[in-house]
């Protein structure tokens, strides 16, 4: 079992505070979000935006795993997340996540790499943690 975390700091409102976030690993050291930057126009991070990082990291990972397991290995997977906040019994929910993966796996075949992605999808652990309808659309290069 490995355990990960990361922290959250919040001051103020829903609409007029801030609050930072950061990781252990520094890679996020108090890094502003605020309402603005999750639901406005406002340049910065929200919640939504580092789930899709995750997903879309997990996943390149996970089929970079299926299509080892198959014999493979990809010279290149590049993988980007959709996720879609909307209003739900009467607050906001991720519902959606939507990956668009291409990929450059030398000797695979379309069948292959479909399977291989279709598993990748299904098994990644971002994926079985979203209670949300996960999307792809994958190409093979």
């Amino acid at each position: 079992m490995k355990t990960n975390k990361g922290s959250a700091n919040w001051k103020g409102g829903l609409k007029d505070g801030t609050g930072t976030i950061s990781t252990p690993s520094g890679v996020l050291e108090q890094v502003n979000y605020g309402f603005n930057k999750r639901f406005g126009d406002e340049p910065g991070t929200n919640p939504e935006e580092l789930i899709a990082a995750a997903h879309a990291s997990c996943f390149s990972m996970a089929l970079s795993m299926v299509l080892g397991e198959a014999g493979f290995t990809a010279d290149d997977i590049s993988t980007e997340a959709k996720v879609t906040l909307e209003e739900k019994d009467g607050g906001f929910a991720v519902t959606k996540s939507h990956l668009t993966v291409t990929a450059q796996v030398p000797g695979a075949g379309a069948e292959d790499f479909h399977k291989a992605a279709t598993v990748a999808k299904e098994n990644c652990p971002i994926s079985k943690l979203l209670n949300a309808e996960i999307t792809m659309d994958a190409s093979l290069n």
